[in-house]
């Protein structure tokens, strides 16, 4: 019998994510937002010293960024997700597993192919980031080269990513008969749950 039964179902207690688990997911999320903020705003300014700064913060956060995923995805092998309620779409399960793998992807691509965009108009072999730090460029991109546009592509895949991500969550919540949100702290249904072992 499965470790997760389905409260409305068998009256059982859900396994939750492990807490470590929980609070990689909500500092990635938090920061990926924060991330989306910056990249729009210094989008649409103005050539100059404050769309550099922001740049800076861009190119900081992305690497944060990848430190996180690189991290989350360390973590997610050491500790399998809970597994879903028995009676959950096998559908539903399918996007599920597949949102959060290109997730997975997407999250270290995305800073990959910023520092590849970024990698072409570096000085001295080095990208600056913000409070002193630097990554080192990769070596061999032409200043002509027009990586951005790849780098925004994969921008607009994650944000829709993000949506049907964020609109599950929301249906899993409010409007699923399983108790699959209770898988994701703070979400509660059925308002009994603990953390995997």
């Amino acid at each position: 019998m499965s470790d997760y039964m389905v409260e409305r179902s068998t009256g059982l207690t859900a396994v939750r994510y492990k807490s470590i688990v929980v609070w990689i997911h909500w500092i990635t999320a938090a920061v990926v937002v924060a991330q989306v903020i910056v990249g729009f705003l210094f989008d649409n300014m103005e050539r100059g010293p404050q769309r550099a700064d922001l740049f800076a913060w861009h190119k900081t956060i992305g690497a944060l960024i990848l430190i996180l995923a690189l991290v989350r995805l360390a973590v997610r092998l050491m500790n399998p997700p809970p597994p879903y309620p028995s009676d959950f779409p096998k559908w539903e399960r399918f996007l599920a597993v597949w949102n959060h793998r290109l997730f997975y992807v997407l999250l270290i691509a995305l800073p990959l192919t910023g520092l590849l965009a970024a990698s072409g108009r570096a000085e001295n072999g080095w990208v600056p980031l913000k409070f002193g730090l630097a990554l080192p460029a990769i070596p061999g991109i032409s200043p002509d080269a027009d990586l951005g546009d790849v780098h925004v592509l994969l921008v607009l895949i994650t944000l829709a990513l993000v949506v049907l991500h964020v609109g599950a969550a929301l249906y899993n919540q409010f409007g699923s008969p399983t108790n699959v949100a209770d898988r994701m702290p703070p979400f509660s249904r059925s308002g009994r749950a603990r953390e995997a072992d």
